[in-house]
């Protein structure tokens, strides 16, 4: 299997470190807001190559977090005038729910930022040690002068110098301007508390994790110093994944921190990313009012999971009409559950192999139910149907 690699910005041969279990994280929700179809894109495209792995006879270990600690979440809950643990944990149950109609599988564990804060101070007090972090205030800063690879993955998406970089960490909330800090593009590890603010205790004072450092210390504490994928939407690439990068593998010095980094595209409304912030959002909880959990998933893997795409609702009275083309064949399979068609495996196999193809995979099922119906081949009906749950369709 070949995965594109964003580090290297190359499709390279899938080799996990152990043949025996695949380690991935994924970057979870902050949970503020109600779940829409960018989220959905992200969480089943990888819900999808976690069974398509275990398809191929993988056993994968899968961590996702929730950051429920976070500057969005308390100016929310102040804006609802509502307790900021309140508001976690209203959305992240309304996430779930969304996730689970849409038969997304949860993940082996399900972290929250504030259950992993003395991992998160372990961490922040080693890099300290070793000199790539430093005190100011309160707060801990990752000097990123002194990692010299600094920015390899921000480079690799196109921001080829400091001022590019500088740029979108100010629009992702890096606030180059804090007198605290010795260079604009340091982030922050550990940050003091603010008035009203809810607080941890720290060798530095009261305060709470920077957002950075919750991903490095839960997955380094879940699935070890290494892991094979580590995934996200492509917003995260930077500065968000670029700071994981340098604290993780200074804090373990055991390069690489991951060995494929997996970055889902953008979903586009009007001609604008999918955002909470822009107000453009197509929400999981409506659309499933009006299509099924598996007309959605469809719509989504009809695009590739590392390219943009303009959401239309055409796309789904399409996916609509795959939908009833399943059903037909099951309807038609009756009770029996076994059939072969090893020519349609094997061109499944082959487009899941390249880069995790589902627009191809999802075509060849089509065609296939088109002439198994014509036919009426239930064996080759039996075969359809198997590799439909592959992708997570419960026809």
């Amino acid at each position: 299997m070949k995965l594109f690699n964003t580090l290297t910005q190359s499709l390279e041969e899938f080799v996990p470190i152990d043949d025996n279990v695949v380690r991935i994280y994924v970057c979870g929700v902050t949970p503020y807001d109600t779940t829409h179809l960018g989220h959905a894109f992200t969480y089943v495209s990888f819900d999808t190559l976690i069974r398509y792995l275990e398809f191929c006879g993988r056993t994968v270990n899968y961590v996702q977090n929730v950051t429920d600690i976070d500057d969005d979440v308390l100016r929310k809950a102040k804006e609802l005038g509502m307790a900021w643990d309140e508001l976690v944990r209203r959305e992240t149950e309304r996430y779930l729910n969304d996730m689970d109609a849409l038969n997304v599988r949860r993940p082996n564990v399900y972290a929250r930022a504030t259950a992993e804060i003395p991992t998160m101070i372990e961490i922040t007090q080693t890099l300290l040690a070793r000199g790539y972090a430093y005190e100011s205030g309160g707060f801990v800063f990752f000097s990123v002068k002194q990692d010299h690879e600094f920015g390899i993955m921000a480079r690799a998406i196109g921001l080829n110098d400091y001022h590019a970089m500088l740029t979108i960490a100010n629009e992702r909330g890096n606030f180059p301007e804090d007198p605290r800090k010795r260079d604009p593009l340091d982030f922050v590890l550990w940050q003091a508390q603010a008035p009203g603010e809810p607080a941890w205790p720290s060798p530095w004072g009261p305060g709470r994790p920077g957002w950075h450092i919750e991903c490095s210390a839960m997955s380094m504490r879940y699935l070890g110093p290494q892991i094979d994928i580590h995934g996200g939407g492509a917003d995260l690439a930077f500065p968000h994944h670029t700071c994981e990068i340098a604290q993780s593998e200074h804090f373990t010095e055991k390069p690489p921190f991951s060995r494929c980094w997996m970055h889902t595209g953008m979903v586009y409304q009007g001609g604008e990313k999918m955002s909470k912030s822009l107000g453009n959002l197509t929400l999981v909880s409506n659309l499933l009012k009006d299509y099924s959990a598996d007309a959605i998933r469809i719509t989504l893997q009809n695009h590739h999971y590392r390219y943009p795409w303009e959401c239309f609702p055409e796309d789904l009275e399409v996916a609509t009409e795959t939908v009833a083309l399943f059903q037909q064949v099951r309807t038609m399979v009756g009770t029996q559950s076994d059939g072969e068609d090893v020519m349609l495996r094997d061109q499944f196999v082959a487009a899941m192999d390249n880069d995790l193809n589902t627009p191809q995979a999802l075509l060849l099922l089509r065609q296939a139910a088109e002439a198994a119906m014509a036919n009426h081949d239930v064996n080759s009906g039996a075969e359809i149907l198997g590799l439909v749950r592959v992708l997570g369709l419960q026809v």
